[in-house]
Parts: structure tokens; sequence; C-alpha cells
């Protein structure tokens, strides 16, 4: 079964990362992948648009021959990933009150 994940976490995850380092889009792809199933054609908005909003810049690399563009988190980058980490620790107390509140963590059975 997969949950869908929101703009707002998406945003997040990917600030997450490039809050470690620079990537270039498929690196960054690769590993979103390995925590959640996206797809390049989903990543690529989703950048257009962090940029778009001054959450990240770009600059282009040259690598083998050609040009890589990287992605840079900006310092409102960094800042809407201080409130989507807030959003998601508020957001996750109430998921886990909701499915282990009174049980303390067991499931039935």
């Amino acid at each position: 079964m997969k949950i869908k994940i929101s703009a707002d976490l998406l945003d997040g995850m990917v600030l997450a990362l490039l809050s470690q380092k620079d990537y270039y889009g498929y690196a960054l792809t690769q590993d979103m992948q390995a925590a959640i199933d996206i797809s390049e054609s989903t990543m690529y908005p989703v950048l257009r648009r962090l940029q778009k909003d001054g959450f990240l810049t770009t600059y282009d690399q040259p690598y083998q021959g050609r040009n890589r563009r990287y992605y840079k988190i900006t310092d409102k980058g960094f800042d809407h990933l201080k409130a989507v980490e807030t959003m998601w620790q508020s957001y996750k107390l109430s998921l886990d009150q909701v499915f282990f509140g009174g049980r303390g963590g067991k499931t039935n059975g």
C-alpha cells in the first residue's frame, strides 16, 4: 500500500536532503526514491516550484563534457524547512495518538 504524501511534506523532504549537501536532479531523485515512491517527472516540478518560491537556487557545473544543474538550499529554504519540521512533529504526534493512543503502541491480537 502506498501512502500519498502532501506537497508540504514532499517539499520538506527535498529541502531536508538539500540541507545536507547540494544535489543534481537525478541524484536527488535517487535519494528520494530510497524513502518514497517518486518519479523524476514528479521531482522536477517540485524543484522548479521550490526555486520559484526562493527556497533553493541552482548552479551549473561541468561533468564529462556537459553541464549538470545543481540545487542548493537558500536561507529562506532553511527557514521553510524548520517550519515543515515543526508541522511534521505536530502531525506525527497526532497520528501516533490516533493509531496508538490508548494501546501503548500495541496492536490488537
